[in-house]
């Protein structure tokens, strides 16, 4: 899909507020609500309007550490991958989960509610999974920048 800079427009708005009405949105880029609309709804059928939600307050709901947490595993085969990506996804306290590159194997952002938690989360969970051979974590000790999954359109 070829995007213009009113496609762009619509992007970049409701990126910062998935909130906006329709009437809010067209009035905001100077189309009819009807062709606003039509434009929202080929975004969403073609994939570049995924979902909307609302961004919580971590530490106001009581998770008070955030932490990065690099993960090793000792075989680097398919099944292994397969494996520790569906246990990952199944652990509430990892918010997100990457396969990468570098020394480690994979990088998880982490949000749990103190100490005591993220200690069980690492022995308890991490530690446990079949594979892992090294577990290396960085606590968070101020966000300089948080944008959600803003992106620079």
């Amino acid at each position: 899909m070829r995007l213009d800079e009113t496609d762009l427009k619509i992007l970049r708005l409701l990126q910062g507020n998935g909130r906006l009405s329709n009437q809010e949105l067209a009035d905001l880029i100077a189309l009819s609500p009807s062709s606003c609309h039509r434009r929202v709804k080929i975004l969403e059928q073609e994939g570049l309007i995924e979902s909307y939600s609302a961004n919580l307050s971590a530490s106001k709901l009581g998770f008070a550490i955030e932490a990065f947490v690099e993960v090793n595993i000792a075989q680097l085969n398919e099944s292994e991958h397969q494996y520790l990506s569906k246990a990952l996804a199944n652990m509430d306290e990892v918010l997100h989960a990457y396969i990468v590159t570098g020394q480690a194997n994979y990088m998880l952002h982490i949000r749990t509610r103190n100490f005591e938690t993220f200690s069980n989360f690492v022995v308890h969970k991490l530690n446990t999974l079949r594979g892992v051979t090294k577990i290396h974590s960085q606590i968070v000790l101020s966000c300089i920048k948080a944008k959600g999954q803003h992106l620079p359109v």
